[in-house]
């Protein structure tokens, strides 16, 4: 089938990983990804390593994050340069960046200045926290949005401290939050022809990320979190929620009634906890399951538990899941080949229409592979 975003042209100036995780998920649902980088040094995630894996001398994480767009090498501060940026964004449908506030106004590619050229646009932008706040000029990097949103009080045990996540969390939500935006806004367009002006920062997206637990926060006398000290996992769910290891690796245990639980599994120390105890007790419950499954073999206590319906899973490793025939029929690698021949592995887009799933065989560009292409195709 074609794919629902052909013929949509995406101008992108983002930079690592928030502005081009969105513009990535464009690209798969088949939009044209010009992407806009500054010369010699490129983006600066080319080098951005986040372990020592360099393909064709950039880093792994460019190669996963830009996959199916094309670079075009420009000097914003060069007045020629910025003509024929101008000119390109002229016909485009969406423009996209992740500079700091004040940056793009400086340049003169605002969306007010933008708008003059292309009335149609839809200015998608994110920042680290926004154009109003004190932190507005602060970097907006995960790690950081992280530590300052409250998000590092939700893993690990109580006893921890702080404990962020071990993916850039932040930067994806804030990526896909603006996708949505943009999606939003294109279907404003073609029913209105109006365009639109999209922001989106990453500390915002973070909290809405934590609506559950910060709802309950909000309306609970603002009570903190307490994280559990044993098998820790979510925040405010009682027990037996949580991983425990087993003699052969690890079990996830969601809800469930713990007297049920421990006839299941032949705990008699379970039988008298009630459900309230599952919250007053937490810890006490959570450390009988914890000693009682050292007993067995994980297969052993998922034969005893998932024929009554009890929520629970084997924990697997990367190499373990794709092992499994459950994963591999999902057939959610894909291999992108870069032009000068270096083969890819790599994940494919999760979305799926009418059956379909979209995949392309067009890894990252190398800097400034298609700048003499668009020079002439857009007559620049």
């Amino acid at each position: 089938m074609t794919k629902p975003l052909a013929n949509i042209l995406v101008i992108d100036f983002s930079q690592f990983l928030s502005g081009p995780s969105c513009t990535l998920r464009l690209a798969d649902l088949g939009a044209e990804i010009i992407k806009i980088e500054k010369p010699v040094t490129g983006d600066i995630c080319r080098q951005l390593y986040v372990s020592n894996l360099v393909i064709e001398g950039q880093s792994s994480i460019f190669h996963a994050i830009n996959r199916n767009k094309k670079s075009f090498v420009a000097d914003l501060k060069n007045q020629k340069d910025i003509g024929q940026i101008k000119k390109l964004i002229a016909v485009a449908d969406v423009l996209v960046h992740n500079y700091r506030p004040g940056v793009m106004e400086r340049l003169g590619l605002d969306y007010e200045t933008i708008k003059s050229i292309n009335k149609n646009i839809i200015y998608a932008d994110i920042s680290g926290y926004g154009s109003q706040t004190e932190w507005k000029g602060e970097p907006g990097q995960d790690l950081l949005v992280q530590g300052v949103s409250g998000l590092a009080w939700l893993s690990g045990a109580n006893n921890d401290g702080p404990v962020p996540m071990g993916i850039s969390v932040t930067d994806i939500l804030a990526g896909t939050y603006l996708t949505q935006g943009i999606l939003a806004a294109l279907y404003n367009r073609a029913v209105t022809g109006e365009g639109s002006s999209i922001q989106v920062n990453m500390l915002e997206s973070s909290m809405e990320f934590q609506f559950e637990a910060f709802t309950t926060f909000l309306n609970d006398g603002n009570e903190l979190p307490v994280r559990s000290l044993q098998n820790p996992s979510h925040a405010y769910v009682s027990a037996p929620y949580g991983i425990y290891e087993t003699q052969t690796g690890y079990l996830a245990l969601a809800m469930g009634k713990i007297p049920f639980i421990g006839e299941l599994i032949e705990c008699t120390l379970l039988a008298d906890y009630t459900e309230t105890d599952g919250f007053d007790k937490r810890d006490e419950i959570k450390g009988v399951l914890a000693k009682h499954l050292l007993t067995n073999t994980t297969s052993h206590w998922l034969d005893k538990l998932e024929p009554a319906d009890i929520w629970c899973a084997e924990v697997f490793d990367y190499e373990k899941l794709r092992a499994h025939e459950a994963y591999q029929v999902l057939d959610m690698e894909q291999t992108v080949v870069t032009t000068a021949g270096t083969s890819i592995t790599t994940t494919r887009c999760p979305i799926k229409i009418n059956g379909n799933i979209f995949t392309s065989p067009v890894a990252a560009p190398s800097l400034g592979e298609h700048t003499e292409a668009i020079i002439k195709r857009f007559k620049l």
